[in-house]
């Protein structure tokens, strides 16, 4: 009986079990063997990222200063250690032997929980990030990454969600008014560009067929996803410049508003933590970013073409070029770009990348599903079986369509914009409203109509000036 009962399940599912186990990422791809890693192994991969990623920040804060004196015709450091490559160690031991200075009005539990947070937070998401495929490591054959999940993208953000709360808790412990708004400003600005990031991430995950990121890179072994699904690239970039507070987006703090932002009233190495976890945020969201756009730990062409490009432990060179990559963007937007104002930043997340990401996101689905034949064969015939060309086909037409509404919205803008500041006429009179102004850039004055009780009493007073005296 339970081999009828099989034979009929199999009749009636056998079509949509094999497209379905291949939309979640069955055989095409095969999830990372963990199988022969013990547990003293995991750490001393987790030990590797530490110091991965402490020694490549220790290394990026030179590179910035550096590059961005180049790019204003100065030095940068160069003095503490060969081209300076020693200033950074020498700012943070100075940063540890500084006095740790805490406010009267501070609740000093929080006040000390909250750089914690920040700082343990930005380490942990990269312990899902691929480095290279599997490699053999003290007699051991296991794969350049902590560990995986089924929804691991999902835990980059759920511990980006977490990091949010080191943030308004520094700004709230702190007792300071300027703290606080630094932290609500912080806050929205990363709750609200997760959203958009989020969302942008789901094309991707539409395209490959699962959220694990070992599977995202293996499903890019012939076509990276930053081209089929460049849109969502584009989107991703100027979250992630939102969500770590850089130029031109760090509207947590303003030297004439809210000066140091959150973290105003931290010092010593409790400001160092915040240091150190913006920076290592920084290469979260890059190595995502190479992950699920770029190939990940994939040789590019034409160095794929050799044998062993993807093989052993040249694939991590190949990575590290990619974060660096971001990171020369990183600096690049901070020497080129001055800072926007806070209401035009938000307004763009939720009125423009939001609605944008989730047309694009529908739009993404349904040439998915006619690739797969989820709408029947009719659709197949007219899209292609080859979802990369009708990638590239829908690419055009939403670049056409977003040229488009990109021109029509500002017209729109500018025409709100003439109508909120009528022209100033040529030429006015000072004394129109009773009392002098003066006239704006370029305007000129008319002549002045005298007020009656001033020309009274002028006149008066040539009469006091011009009688004899006694």
């Amino acid at each position: 009986m339970s081999t009828g009962v099989h034979s009929a399940v199999e009749a009636a599912y056998g079509s949509v079990l094999p497209s379905l186990h291949a939309a979640l990422g069955g055989k095409d791809n095969p999830s990372t063997d963990f199988s022969d890693t013990p547990w003293w192994l995991s750490l001393v991969k987790a030990l590797f990222i530490f110091v991965f990623l402490l020694l490549n920040t220790l290394l990026v804060i030179w590179f910035e200063r550096r590059v961005i004196g180049r790019m204003q015709q100065r030095p940068g450091p160069n003095r503490t250690g060969p081209f300076g490559l020693l200033q950074t160690l020498a700012d943070g031991i100075k940063l540890a032997l500084k006095e740790d200075l805490i406010p009267k009005n501070a609740d000093k539990i929080v006040f000390f929980l909250a750089p914690a947070i920040a700082g343990a937070m930005a380490f942990v998401s990269f312990a899902i990030i691929p480095l290279g495929p599997s490699v053999w490591m003290f007699g051991h054959h296991t794969p350049l990454q902590l560990t995986d999940l089924p929804i691991a993208v999902l835990l980059v953000l759920a511990v980006a969600g977490v990091g949010v709360y080191g943030i308004v808790l520094a700004g709230w412990s702190s007792g300071s008014t300027y703290p606080l708004l630094g932290g609500l400003r912080s806050t929205a600005q990363v709750i609200s560009y997760e959203i958009a990031m989020g969302l942008s991430l789901v094309a991707v995950f539409l395209y490959s067929g699962s959220l694990s990121t070992s599977q995202i890179v293996g499903s890019q072994r012939s076509l990276w996803n930053i081209i089929p699904v460049f849109l969502s690239f584009i989107i991703y970039v100027v979250t992630m410049v939102g969500e770590t507070n850089r130029l031109p987006f760090d509207l947590a703090e303003g030297e004439g508003e809210l000066t140091g932002g959150f973290h105003t009233e931290y010092s010593s190495l409790k400001f160092a933590m915040f240091f150190l976890g913006e920076y290592v945020n920084m290469f979260t969201v890059a190595a995502l970013a190479t992950t699920v756009f770029l190939g990940g730990w994939r040789a590019p062409w034409p160095i794929s073409l050799w044998d062993g490009a993807n093989t052993g432990w040249w694939p991590l060179i190949w990575f590290t070029v990619k974060l660096w990559l971001f990171m020369f963007f990183f600096v690049w937007l901070r020497g080129s770009l001055p800072r926007t104002r806070y209401d035009q930043f938000m307004r763009f997340g939720w009125k423009v990348l939001i609605p944008v990401t989730l047309v694009w996101v529908v739009v993404v689905a349904i040439f998915r599903g006619a690739d797969r034949g989820w709408f029947g064969d009719s659709t197949i015939g007219v899209l292609g079986r080859n979802y990369a060309t009708s990638s590239l086909i829908l690419v055009g037409v939403i670049a056409v369509v977003a040229l488009a509404i990109g021109w029509w919205w500002d017209g729109q803008a500018a025409a709100k914009e003439a109508a909120a500041h009528p022209t100033q006429p040529d030429e006015i009179d000072p004394f129109a409203g009773g009392h002098p102004v003066p006239p704006l850039p370029g305007q000129r004055l008319k002549e002045p109509t005298r007020v009656p009780e001033l020309a009274s009493a002028a006149v008066a007073g040539e009469t006091t000036k011009e009688a004899p005296r006694g």
